[in-house]
């Protein structure tokens, strides 16, 4: 039995130019790989729509003419292995406009606020390692299958898991919900656990007529937590021996000067001011990061009383519109 390598219709190589010079743009520009991969599969998945037979199922004339973009399981054989490649290219490919829209929207709410914690590199070698573990994780059940292997889910569900070991009691907006989603300002690790509990139970009942790959979502899941826990650098810091901190060792945070009047407006109790007193004389970027959140998760609204947010410097509230910066 040879080695087969299988041609690609130009519309595939086209697409596969398109995955590969935006993310290359991306790392030149600098630019968040969220909005670099949300931008690229929705492009692709235009050509994709016009050209979906060749590059989805390599078919032509309903016949197999060339390998196409879909990951196969048979593509873990000796025979078709030179295949390997869609492992990368499946990333990218999206079967229908529900598809793509479901994938995309979640991946906005819960890529960028990560990215932003982790840095680019990191987060980039996670997406796209859980992706690749997630396909492997439906092909190794389904060794032999010809059925082609399609979209971001895995990397998806990776990204997820890798949010939720590092940072599990950090909120987002996110869409939740059955059937109609609804935005809601949730702990990343609740939020984990629900989309982890749907796919756990659409697995254990074998739910009928359901041609979506859920072992891809929760080998995508389990090995964010992995491979998050062997390169998101991990700090426990100072008497906050119970919190812990992340951040990027590939891009060391940088020291930044705190406006301490604005957020001594927010001290109005004993434990406010005894962490900010500590913030005010902590030297170590780190440390004194870990106690500025957890000053914040105590801080209420001066003029309405209810919870606060703060991001990038600023600090706001959803419920008076209450607006400051640190």
């Amino acid at each position: 039995m040879g080695i087969e390598i299988l041609p690609q219709h130009w519309s595939a190589i086209l697409a596969i130019s398109l995955m590969i010079g935006a993310l290359v743009v991306g790392v030149i520009r600098k630019l968040y790989m969220t909005y670099v991969l949300i931008v690229s599969n929705i492009v692709i998945f235009i050509l994709t729509y016009i050209y979906y037979d060749q590059i989805v199922f390599g078919a032509e004339n309903g016949f197999i003419a060339y390998a196409g973009l879909g990951f196969r399981a048979i593509y873990l054989t000796p025979e078709y292995f030179p295949q390997i490649y869609t492992l990368f290219t499946s990333m990218f490919i999206h079967g229908g406009f529900a598809h793509i829209f479901g994938n995309m929207i979640i991946f906005f709410f819960i890529g960028l606020p990560f990215e932003q914690r982790v840095g680019w590199k990191k987060f980039l070698i996670i997406y796209l390692l859980t992706g690749i573990c997630g396909s492997l994780t439906h092909s190794i059940l389904n060794l032999g299958s010809a059925t082609p292997l399609i979209g971001a889910s895995g990397a998806i569900f990776g990204i997820m898991g890798a949010f939720a070991f590092s940072y599990p009691q950090d909120k987002i907006i996110m869409p939740i919900g059955f059937g109609i989603m609804f935005l809601t300002r949730i702990k990343v690790i609740y939020a984990v656990i629900f989309f982890a509990a749907v796919e756990t139970f659409i697995v254990w009942f074998d739910v009928p007529f359901d041609t979506t790959a859920h072992f891809a979502h929760l080998g995508g899941l389990l090995s964010g937590f992995i491979i998050a826990f062997f390169i998101i650098k991990r700090k426990t810091v100072g008497d906050s021996a119970k919190f812990t901190t992340y951040y990027d060792s590939y891009n060391p945070l940088k020291p930044t000067k705190l406006n301490y009047k604005n957020l001594r407006q927010l001290a109005d109790t004993y434990d406010l001011k005894e962490m900010l007193s500590k913030i005010e004389n902590e030297t170590v970027q780190q440390v004194r990061d870990v106690w500025l959140e957890h000053f914040f998760e105590k801080a209420i609204c001066p003029k309405c009383k209810n919870p606060i947010n703060h991001f990038d410097g600023k600090i706001w509230c959803e419920n008076c519109g209450f607006r400051s910066s640190y």
